[in-house]
């Protein structure tokens, strides 16, 4: 339903009632999802121009460029209600609909990222969620071809009554072949093509810009869209070859609000008007009305921008494709979404007014947020400190994602060089050059302190590119917020955002597109998620040089830390591990964060780094504890300076990492203007750390075990 006070706004421009039509138009287009009334003015700070960037944020996707004519495309969604109500179809159709950003742009989906945040595995409808989320993203990427190469997967009590699902999609194309979503010309035909128009996903758009709540799994039912991955792999076949051969003018995805969505928006961007006639509009179920035909969410389809003498040929390669396809209007001088069924006008409104006249939301008073409970408190050190560490390794959070990538064919394309399980994933674009993948954030800090929250993501990401020598070409966004009128969800948003573009600046990385999720709270749990402002961030990769190991790979190798250690722990795994959440000072980032990171890549450029590993979750220790695959290694932290054992082991200071080479000299001669520090040596099969007050050592099966928990747990 219409809030009362946009009825009240559209009466008065309209100078009379809407027609029920109308109604759903103005309901799905000034919702949250689509207009962006409460985050518009907040997106504005953020920097998304750079000399690589063809196409910014506004499109169905972003373009930058590669090199050799190569250009990238990239986008960001979320399937998060959805996702909550049928976890496998969200999941699913949330995959499909990057993927479809991605074609609509010329380019070849070429790689897939996810970023999954969760209630924990304690009960069973938590469990059932994480198996058919998973399961929903392995059947249709591994269905359409398109390889998951990296991810995040993180679980907190406060995601139980609403689950995050964010999904990254990279496509590669050549610069000639760039095609947008802004209307070309006056005559020109709307063809829509691919499966056909049923009732699924009726207001998806608005029931994403609400609350969950206990009755939604029930009869939210009907706003999560049912995919097909089979008629997708068509749709992209059939799409790339139509843009190919020049057919297409203009193109764009349909997801948000359907046909109503794409066709004002395409129509509104090229500052033309449309005329659609819902009766040719192919259709699953019999007697469906303007309302459903306009407004279903159904998958699997494209809506592209033909002249008049090239309608035939579309028609034929859609044909061709075993695709439905159709004349669904044409585009006007005049600037009206005029939509007609039966011979009767059954919509007529300024095409401006629907597409860009949503009231932008007032800034909530001022809030007190959460602050941490006991300050900077600091706990007794655990006396039996193997069994902490073993317990943190082997947390949900930090154990190994294999049970789930094992899950996704992650070499399909023949591109993978970096599979999952490393830091990021890198993938080959030409015989020289190649991207590197990372996505996540850290929502438990970001909770703490929105803004430094915010900037962690960024460099945290940008040291996951570092460590296998890629540079950051661009960064999308998935900022996954609460209820924004609320003053206690509003400041932590705005404040995280703040966080992400001084990141992002200060690494000079344009954050091209994403996408914002918002409402993300249920009544069943009566809790907002925490500020989860992850992002997805890619570079280039030279792959004339080895790239580093993430696990260590040559006995004998000189093990150096690089970055500075701070005993802040607010927001650390250890924490949540001792049950004490909200608690301490989050670690800032330091002032020199960009100048370790292009140490770091020079490290990894010079081919004499045998491994690297980015220091996040869990800290030292734990990525010590990772980095033992097959090798162990010998440390000693009691040069790092007076500690407490269990801050040096598991503190989580940004812009840390492991290196290890054989030819430290070398390594430290780029080092020379970073703060770093030679803790120890790889071989033998425990993992030794001693500090000036504490010993432990971990033999390579109690590793194992740990960190295989969450696999193990999966199966058994």
């Amino acid at each position: 339903m219409l809030p009362e006070e946009d009825l009240k706004i559209i009466i008065k421009e309209l100078g009379r009632e809407p027609t029920l039509v109308e109604r759903g138009c103005f309901l799905n287009m000034w919702s949250e999802h689509c207009s962006y009334r409460s985050s518009a003015p907040l997106l504005k700070t953020l920097t998304t121009k750079g000399e690589n960037v063809i196409i910014g944020p506004g499109d169905d996707a972003a373009v930058i460029k590669f090199e050799d004519g190569y250009v990238l495309a990239i986008g960001m969604e979320s399937h998060n209600h959805p996702s909550y109500v049928d976890p496998y179809n969200g999941a699913s159709t949330g995959v499909g609909g990057i993927v479809r950003d991605i074609i609509s742009m010329g380019t070849r989906p070429i790689a897939l990222m996810d970023s999954l945040y969760l209630g924990p595995l304690e009960t069973q409808k938590n469990i059932f969620f994480f198996e058919q989320i998973i399961k929903g993203i392995a059947g249709y990427g591994n269905c359409i071809g398109v390889p998951v190469v990296n991810g995040e997967t993180f679980f907190d009590r406060r995601y139980s009554g609403n689950p995050l699902v964010n999904v990254i999609a990279v496509g590669l194309g050549k610069e000639e072949n760039i095609v947008t979503s802004s209307s070309q010309k006056a005559g020109n035909k709307l063809v829509l093509v691919g499966s056909s128009t049923g009732k699924d996903g009726l207001s998806g758009a608005s029931f994403a810009s609400r609350d969950l709540c206990k009755s939604a799994e029930a009869e939210d039912r009907p706003s999560v869209q049912i995919g097909d991955p089979y008629s997708e792999k068509l749709l992209i076949e059939m799409t790339l070859e139509a843009i190919e051969k020049g057919y297409i003018k203009s193109c764009k995805d349909l997801g948000a609000a359907g046909l109503g969505g794409a066709s004002s928006e395409l129509a509104a961007k090229g500052g033309l008007g449309v005329h659609i006639i819902t009766d040719t509009v192919p259709q699953r179920e019999p007697d469906m009305s303007p309302y459903e035909i306009l407004l279903s969410e159904s998958q699997e389809r494209m809506l592209f921008e033909v002249s008049p003498e090239n309608v035939g040929d579309v028609l034929y390669l859609a044909e061709k494709y075993d695709l439905n396809g159709a004349v669904v209007g044409y585009l006007t001088e005049e600037l009206r979404y005029i939509v007609e069924f039966r011979g009767e006008i059954v919509a007529d409104l300024p095409i401006y007014f629907l597409t860009e006249g949503a009231p932008t939301c007032e800034e909530p008073s001022p809030a007190h947020v959460l602050e941490a409970e006991e300050g900077s408190k600091k706990y007794e050190t655990p006396e039996d400190l193997k069994t902490v560490f073993l317990k943190v390794l082997s947390s949900h959070n930090i154990s190994s994602k294999e049970w789930i990538y094992k899950q996704y064919d992650h070499e399909v394309q023949l591109r993978t060089v970096a599979k999952p399980g490393e830091d990021s994933g890198v993938l080959r674009i030409t015989s020289k050059k190649g991207i590197s993948l990372s996505c996540g954030c850290q929502p438990r800090a970001t909770l703490l302190d929105p803004y430094s929250g915010g900037k962690m993501a960024i460099i945290e990401n940008a040291m996951n590119l570092a460590v296998k020598g890629a540079e950051g070409l661009a960064i999308v966004n998935c900022l996954n917020f609460g209820n924004p009128e609320s003053p206690e969800v509003y400041w932590p948003f705005k404040s995280a955002v703040y966080g992400l573009g001084d990141g992002a600046r200060e690494l000079s990385i344009p954050i091209v597109g994403g996408n914002v999720s918002l409402y993300n709270e249920s009544d069943e749990f009566r809790t907002s998620i925490p500020p989860t402002p992850s992002i997805g961030m890619i570079g280039k990769v030279d792959l004339e040089i080895p790239l580093p190991s993430g696990f260590f790979a040559k006995f004998g190798d000189t093990i150096i830390l690089v970055g500075e250690t701070t005993s802040e722990m607010g927001g650390s795994e250890y924490y949540a591990c001792l049950g004490v959440n909200n608690t301490g000072k989050v670690p800032s980032v330091p002032k020199n964060a960009p100048e370790i990171i292009k140490a770091i890549i020079k490290t990894a450029k010079s081919g004499k780094l045998n491994s690297a590993h980015d220091i996040s979750l869990g800290g030292i220790g734990i990525g010590l504890a990772r980095m033992c695959k097959k090798l162990c290694a010998k440390i000693d932290l009691s040069i790092i300076g007076k500690m407490k054992a269990d801050e040096l082991l598991f503190s989580e200071s940004p812009a840390r990492a492991l290196l290890a080479t054989a030819e430290p000299e070398a390594m430290q001669e780029i080092l020379k203007d970073v703060p770093y520090t030679v803790i120890g040596k790889v071989g033998g099969d425990a993992l030794e750390i001693k500090g000036t007050d504490f010993e432990i050592s971990l033999s390579l099966k109690e590793i194992l075990e740990a960190y295989g928990s969450l696999t193990r747990f999966m199966i058994e």
